[in-house]
C-alpha cells in the first residue's frame, strides 16, 4: 500500500485548508487516504465538520509540531 499525499495547508486560513482537502479527495476512490498538514486554529472544527457533512472517516489527528496532521478516508 502506498502513503499517502499530504496536502501542505500550512500558513493558509480558513476555509482554504479545507477547500484544498475537498478538492484534492474529489479524484480519489472510496477508501482512499489522504493527510491534510495544517495550522489554521479552526481546522481542529472544520475538517471534522467537513468529514462528517461530506461522509468521509476522520482517521486520526496528530500534532506535528506547530501543524496538526488529519489523516482522511473518503467515504
Amino acid at each position: 500500500m502506498s502513503e499517502p499525499e499530504i496536502i501542505d495547508a500550512v500558513g493558509l486560513l480558513c476555509p482554504l485548508p479545507v477547500l484544498k482537502l475537498r478538492k484534492r479527495m474529489k479524484p480519489l476512490g472510496t477508501g482512499d487516504v489522504i493527510v491534510l498538514r495544517a495550522d489554521d486554529p479552526a481546522a481542529v472544527i472544520d475538517v471534522p465538520h467537513f468529514c462528517a457533512e461530506a461522509g468521509h472517516e476522520l482517521i486520526e489527528t496528530v500534532e506535528d509540531g506547530t501543524a496538526t496532521l488529519y489523516r482522511v478516508r473518503k467515504g
